[in-house]
C-alpha cells in the first residue's frame, strides 16, 4: 500500500511538473507570436499635424543661427522639413501641389547636395503662380505630370526607399498655414515597398515617351505649338 502510495504521489507530481512545463511553453510561444505580430505591423515614427505656427526655419535651411523677429522653435512645418532633409541618397516625390518656398528650399539644397530626386505633379496645378515646380525643373531635378483625365492627387514622399511621409496635406503655403491637415511618416518596409512600386508605375505611365492619346496629327500640332511657347519634352514642363 506503501509503495503503491508513492507511485501515485510521484505520478501525480509529474502531472504537475508538466503542466507547468506546458504552460510555460505556451506563453513563450504566444509572446513569441504577438511580438511578431506587433513587429509587422506598420510602426509610425510620428504623426504631424496642421496647421502649423509660422515660425523661423532658416537653420534649419542654411545651417546657421538665424536672428530675425520671427517666433524660433518647434513647428509642423519645421518637423517636416526636418524628416524631408533626413534623405543622403534618393527623395521620390508625388504631390499633385507644390507651392511652400520653405520646402522648395530643402528639395534643391538635397539636390546641391547629390540626392538623387523625382518630382510628380499635377499638370493643372504646377503652372500656378508660386508653384515650385519651375525652379525645381531649371535646377536639373526631373520632373513628369499627367497628361489624362482627372487629378494626380498623390500626396507622398519617399527618403531613401525606406521611410514614407504621406497624409493630406499639400506642399503649399495655404495649406500648411491654415487647414486642418496630417502627415504620417512611417518606416515600415513593407509599405514603403507598395508606395514605391505605386511610384515607378506612375512614374513610368508619365514619360512624355510614352503618351498614346492624341493623333499624329494632333502630336504634330503640340509640338509646333510647344516650341513657341518653350516646352521642355525630357521633363514634360512649360517655361518662359
Amino acid at each position: 500500500l506503501g509503495e503503491l502510495f508513492c507511485q501515485s504521489t510521484h505520478f501525480t507530481m509529474w502531472r504537475v511538473g508538466l503542466a507547468f512545463g506546458l504552460g510555460a511553453a505556451l506563453e513563450a510561444l504566444l509572446g513569441w507570436l504577438l511580438k511578431r505580430r506587433r513587429a509587422s505591423l506598420p510602426t509610425a515614427s510620428e504623426v504631424i499635424f496642421f496647421p502649423s505656427r509660422v515660425t523661423c526655419t532658416e537653420e534649419l535651411l542654411a545651417g546657421a543661427p538665424c536672428v530675425c523677429p520671427l517666433p524660433h522653435g518647434e513647428s509642423a512645418l519645421g518637423r517636416l522639413l526636418v524628416r524631408v532633409l533626413e534623405a543622403r541618397r534618393s527623395l521620390d516625390l508625388c504631390l499633385f501641389a507644390f507651392s511652400s518656398p520653405q520646402l522648395g528650399r530643402a528639395v534643391l539644397l538635397l539636390h546641391s547636395r547629390g540626392v538623387r530626386i523625382r518630382l510628380v505633379v499635377d499638370a493643372d496645378y504646377m503652372v500656378l503662380r508660386g508653384s515650385q515646380v519651375g525652379s525645381l525643373r531649371r535646377a536639373g531635378i526631373p520632373v513628369r505630370h499627367d497628361q489624362d483625365k482627372g487629378y494626380m492627387h498623390h500626396k507622398f514622399a519617399i527618403v531613401d526607399k525606406k521611410m514614407l511621409i504621406t497624409g493630406s496635406l499639400n506642399w503649399t503655403t495655404q495649406a500648411i498655414q491654415t487647414n486642418q491637415e496630417n502627415v504620417l511618416v512611417v518606416e515600415d518596409q513593407a509599405l514603403v515597398n507598395i508606395f514605391l512600386e505605386e511610384f515607378e508605375k506612375i512614374w513610368e505611365n508619365y514619360n512624355p515617351a510614352n503618351y498614346t492619346f492624341f493623333s499624329k496629327q494632333e502630336k504634330t500640332g503640340i509640338e509646333n505649338a510647344e516650341r513657341l511657347v518653350g516646352f521642355n519634352s525630357c521633363c514634360g514642363l512649360y517655361y518662359q
